[in-house]
């Protein structure tokens, strides 16, 4: 019996959050060990944590296959991402980290909402002008293809 693919593409997402937060606690407590004084062990926390972003991307490649990709698909996949936190996932956050009177978390999900937008609006402008380089480029070669018909045309007659 075939196990569905949804599994294994929802558990390869997992694998990847699970990879990625790994890295940044190993940076984490890399700085802890470093500022302790204790370089033998901050370097071992670095080098696993290099190791674990070679995992993540292995993850990513299988989930976001590059045949499937484009700069075009990357950046409105980010600027999906950037506004579902702006205006989603962080106000939540927010709301319930100042209902429990949290004031370093208050301050610091307030923070990451302001710059998530600004992330959006990052993405977005340069999405497009990605968008008129791209339209730029395809007058070019359509003009080069022209150029090409025409030489052949006459090589033919």
């Amino acid at each position: 019996m075939k196990v569905p693919e949804i599994k294994t593409m929802a558990n390869l997402e997992s694998a990847f959050a699970g990879e990625s937060m790994a890295h940044i606690k190993y940076r984490y407590f890399a700085k802890i060990a470093r500022d302790a004084g204790d370089e033998e062990v901050a370097k071992v926390f670095e080098e696993t944590a290099q190791q674990e972003v070679q995992h993540a991307l292995s993850h990513l490649d299988l989930i976001y296959p590059k045949s499937e990709m484009s700069t075009k698909r990357c950046l409105e996949m980010a600027i999906a991402g950037e506004t579902y936190e702006y205006t989603e996932m962080y106000p939540g956050f927010l709301k319930t980290a100042e209902q429990e009177g949290n004031t370093a978390a208050t301050s610091e999900i307030q923070q990451q909402i302001g710059e998530s937008k600004e992330h959006a609006e990052l993405f977005k402008l340069t999405l497009a002008k990605a968008a008129k380089r791209f339209s730029a480029l395809a007058k070019v070669e359509e003009r080069h293809a022209n150029q090409y018909r025409a030489v052949l045309e006459k090589v033919s007659a």
